[in-house]
């Protein structure tokens, strides 16, 4: 731009030199004013290209912000385009990918009557399958237990009855914690056509092709009703184990009440022997002397 404004100055100075030559020499009059005015259109037109020359640089400095908005905006694009197919393929995904490898369940089966010989096992059968009435049902099929004592237990000795209320109360925890198991798992079983049901409305449910199943507060509601079926599973399992530790306790207690039992007997030996064996014996063998 600057060569173009020297250039200009150049021209005019060579005009101004002709006018001047052409005033002293071929009787053209020079005019100071004119000379004065084409300077400062030649001045303003080298202004103006200049601002021109500007204009051209800031559209250039646009027409590359622009190709840079375009670049970003075309690189936005096909970055919302991978997001939307992978949502895509993920909506998809459950039944393309999982539904092949999914088997058949098997619900817990009842218990089915082969035989009621004696009329007295159908109440338990019953109870194992839907939990109710476990205690009449356990004492139906078992020994008939009874609340009186044993012939002989008041005149027995402190340790004898402790011996025999030992054995007894063995018999009776017995009984109560095999009628909680037959409750307890009577009742599981009886669940497990309900549970069964939950568990398939979510696997159809996580396999759906539905827009409505595929958002994230459906798949967050899923995945906690997934986990309390799991709790409540394994609440189920350990009432079980309780029930197993129970009767665990009883089996224990009933040898402890055995051990204990013969060392009582082995501690009063003696004097179980000196008050009622010995003197038997003396008296067997005064008779064998007569």
């Amino acid at each position: 731009m600057k060569r173009i404004v020297l250039t200009l100055a150049a021209m005019f100075s060579l005009v101004t030199a002709t006018v001047a030559h052409a005033q002293f020499g071929s009787g053209i009059v020079y005019d100071p004013t004119q000379s004065a005015h084409a300077f400062t259109q030649i001045e303003n037109e080298g202004k103006s290209l200049e601002n021109q020359a500007q204009q051209i640089e800031n559209g250039q400095q646009i027409f590359t912000n622009t190709l840079k908005i375009a670049s970003t905006a075309i690189q936005t694009y096909n970055t919302v385009q991978q997001q939307y197919n992978l949502y895509h393929e993920m909506i998809l995904a459950p039944r393309m990918l999982y539904s092949r490898f999914l088997s058949p369940t098997t619900d817990l089966r009842m218990l089915q009557q082969i035989s009621n010989t004696y009329g007295n096992s159908m109440g338990w059968l019953n109870s194992a399958n839907t939990g109710n009435d476990a205690a009449a049902a356990y004492q139906q099929v078992g020994v008939p237990h009874t609340s009186n004592m044993i012939p002989g237990y008041g005149s027995a000795s402190v340790s004898g009855q402790q011996q025999i209320a030992a054995q007894g109360a063995t018999v009776d925890l017995g009984d109560s914690v095999m009628s909680n198991n037959l409750a307890v798992l009577g009742t599981i079983r009886a669940n497990q056509t309900s549970r069964q049901t939950d568990i398939a409305n979510l696997e159809a449910a996580t396999q759906s092709q539905d827009p409505t199943q595929q958002t994230v507060m459906a798949e967050l509601q899923r995945i906690n009703q997934a986990l309390l079926l799991q709790l409540r599973t394994m609440q189920d399992a350990n009432q079980i184990n309780a029930n197993l530790a129970l009767q665990q306790i009883v089996a224990q207690k009933q040898q402890q009440d055995s051990l204990k039992a013969g060392f009582q007997d082995a501690a009063i030996y003696s004097n179980t022997y000196q008050t009622h064996v010995a003197p038997a014996y003396n008296g067997g063998a005064q008779a064998l002397t007569y």
